[in-house]
């Protein structure tokens, strides 16, 4: 057990901050994310935290921040720049898997209270949102961007929380992939339809 001097000097508190915090989302849900339980997690003295949180709120910021940071290399790595329904539908099953892959990290980064003054939120936020815009506009030339990134943000996340809430059967990844892009096909050829 180290001495209670040697707790309170720790080369990067933040980054061992969030890595309990992930530890212990990962293993109890968000129930379990407190700053003291982080503290003991990353074996620093219970206002250690306080250093770089000022409260649960911006700890929660800063995980789920990490996570849409996360989901947003997945996404690229998907297709760094998608421009057809099916890039699309690419993308979409890559957002899916994510949530299955890391369902604490995707409820935290959508279901739970943040800080709405957190810049690295807002900032990650709006990443994904951006990319999402940008798939729209390149796969769907012609329609409103805005209203459109709305509806396939909120289709893909839709079948996200289907799957995650056990709505949809996630038990076999080519079902899933497979459903998913039959959902975003259908959302190409209804929006081709109206024009």
């Amino acid at each position: 057990m180290a001495k209670a001097a040697d707790r309170y000097h720790h080369g990067d508190l933040r980054a061992a901050c969030l890595r309990a915090a992930r530890e212990l989302l990962e293993e109890d849900g968000s129930a379990a994310l407190s700053l003291r339980a982080v503290a003991r997690r990353a074996g620093v003295s219970a206002t250690a935290p306080y250093r770089h949180f000022a409260d649960r709120d911006a700890l929660v910021s800063a995980v789920a921040a990490e996570g849409y940071g996360e989901l947003g290399a997945k996404l690229n790595e998907a297709h760094p720049e998608p421009s057809t329904a099916d890039d699309l539908a690419a993308v979409a099953v890559a957002y899916v898997r994510f949530a299955l892959d890391h369902p604490a990290l995707f409820r935290v980064m959508f279901v739970e209270p943040c800080d709405p003054g957190s810049p690295e939120r807002v900032a990650a936020t709006a990443a994904i949102s951006g990319y999402v815009s940008g798939i729209v506009e390149r796969a769907f030339p012609g329609a409103e961007p805005e209203a459109l990134s709305t509806a396939v943000w909120a289709l893909v996340h839709g079948l996200a929380f289907l799957h995650l809430d056990g709505k949809l059967d996630a038990s076999d990844a080519d079902a899933v992939a497979a459903r998913v892009h039959a959902a975003v096909r259908a959302l190409h050829v209804a929006s081709s339809l109206g024009e």
